[in-house]
């Protein structure tokens, strides 16, 4: 079943989700290769571990659909083109012993390890003797479905702890009050909205805070939680300066109205005139 979060104008095609120079590698392994074995893991930054993160999401959206004859015509006519030289009987040979589905088999560390830096995350190999090349292949992908989600998640978890220091150090309930504490809006600031649902994901690992919806729906989509995270109605400063500048407490009056009901969270923008001599009300909040 195609689950794809976006239709892409890419399109789905496998074949073509690769590096170029990953096309011409099944004429260079020496005669009589059976299996290629590759593994991933971090080199190393900032940070002396990773969170590993995204795996699934890729297995689900991607990994699951077959390969077709009309991918390998598509890629063929576009690799003719491109100056490489395309396993053409090769993949339709995969199509006709495997169903278009990648003989490999691949395993991790538990999605949300902490692991050391320098230590395998991920493994990937072939399992049919025939497609060895099959694991190279597939390395551009499984590189891009990993590293962006398990850097933000790492990222993430770093806030995590020092925020928690610092709650410890002031705040009587650190454990309860952590998980709201830093709330994503990087669904803007993102290159697309697999991005958003990514990374969005890979923050509601360690954190409970979210307006990024596309990661509530990857979330259900691909890691089956229900609800991964929530949030709270939000003013802009479209909601407040729509009143006018003499008029602004009368915007936050309508705020209270609106959602100060008994137990409830709001959050209203207060800087968008002057933050320390707000206007004065008219009435209208009761």
């Amino acid at each position: 079943m195609n689950r794809n979060l976006t239709s892409s104008p890419l399109g789905n095609n496998l074949l073509l989700r690769t590096d170029s120079y990953k096309v011409s590698h099944w004429m260079q392994y020496p005669p009589g290769t059976q299996t290629v074995y590759s593994y991933i893991e971090s080199r190393g930054g900032i940070f002396s571990h990773s969170l590993f993160f995204g795996l699934q999401a890729y297995l689900r959206e991607y990994l699951q659909t077959p390969v077709t004859r009309d991918d390998v015509e598509e890629a063929a006519a576009l690799m003719a083109a491109h100056g490489e030289p395309f396993n053409r009987e090769g993949w339709l040979r995969l199509i006709d012993k495997h169903g278009g589905l990648m003989p490999v088999r691949i395993r991790a560390v538990p999605e949300g390890s902490v692991t050391p830096v320098h230590n395998v995350l991920a493994t990937i190999e072939n399992t049919d003797p025939e497609f060895f090349w099959i694991t190279s292949f597939l390395e551009t992908e499984l590189l891009r479905a990993i590293w962006y989600p398990t850097t933000v998640a790492t990222l993430s978890a770093a806030a995590r702890t020092t925020l928690l220091r610092y709650l410890e150090a002031t705040c009587d309930d650190p454990q309860g009050q952590i998980a709201f504490r830093l709330h994503d809006f990087g669904a803007r600031g993102v290159s697309s909205l697999e991005s958003a649902a990514l990374g969005g994901m890979a923050h509601l690992v360690n954190f409970m805070g979210t307006d990024t919806l596309a990661a509530l729906v990857a979330a259900r989509r691909y890691y089956d939680c229900d609800v991964a995270g929530f949030s709270i109605p939000a003013a802009e400063h479209s909601t407040i300066t729509g009143w006018g500048r003499e008029h602004e407490a009368d915007a936050y009056g309508n705020m209270i109205d609106q959602f100060g009901k008994p137990g409830a969270t709001f959050a209203v923008v207060s800087d968008s005139y002057d933050i320390f001599t707000p206007a004065r009300a008219s009435g209208v909040a009761n």
